[in-house]
């Protein structure tokens, strides 16, 4: 979600109607969010890395708290939004990760639509709160200028974004985690080993 600074004044009842609720014009459902989270809970099973809490960041109406339930029974989970719409209608802290740092390091962040509403000088200042908040894994979907040309479906998705290349964030991403793929990164501090084809070449 975006940050009271961005153009968008207030992510309202409308947004949230739009794009998560609505099944005939969201981005993403539970169905889809749950697939995505039992991929991510899987590989960090796989390398062993732990999964006893969560932050989400950005959380909008909630669906990574029940997919996680779900697949890590006992999860800490916890949500922030800069939309007050959000956090009262679906339980979440009001926080601006640009601006928001906390001295506890979470096993997994997750960062889903939410940097490509910020200018440059709040995502970059964003990735580095997000660095210093990861213990672990990070889930990180940002739309890119190749998305909008390439993938993305234009009827769903909101194209009133700051677009950047991945190139951008792969940059800035580098300093704090390995790159994995498919939107994965972990925390150079969490000790992770990963044979050379499981990540990115730098």
């Amino acid at each position: 979600m975006a940050p009271p600074s961005s153009p968008r004044n207030q992510f309202d009842e409308a947004y949230f109607q739009r794009y998560y609720e609505d099944p005939g014009t969201r981005v993403q459902g539970p169905e889809e969010v749950g697939r995505l989270a039992r991929a991510v809970c899987a590989l960090a099973a796989y390398w062993g890395l732990p999964l006893e809490d969560a932050l989400d960041v950005g959380a909008g109406p909630g669906l990574w708290r029940e997919a996680l339930q779900r697949e890590a029974p006992g999860l800490r989970y916890t949500g922030v939004d800069v939309s007050p719409v959000a956090c009262k209608k679906y339980g979440h802290l009001l926080r601006d990760i640009s601006s928001w740092r906390e001295r506890h390091r979470y096993d997994l962040l997750i960062c889903q639509g939410v940097l490509q509403y910020l200018d440059d000088e709040a995502a970059e200042a964003a990735l580095g709160n997000l660095g210093a908040m990861a213990g672990g894994l990070l889930y990180l979907e940002v739309l890119t200028r190749r998305d909008v040309r390439e993938v993305a479906d234009l009827e769903r998705s909101d194209t009133q974004v700051k677009l950047r290349t991945g190139a951008w964030y792969r940059q800035r991403l580098k300093t704090d985690f390995v790159m994995l793929g498919c939107g994965l990164f972990c925390a150079r501090r969490a000790g992770g080993l990963f044979y050379e084809m499981e990540h990115l070449a730098e």
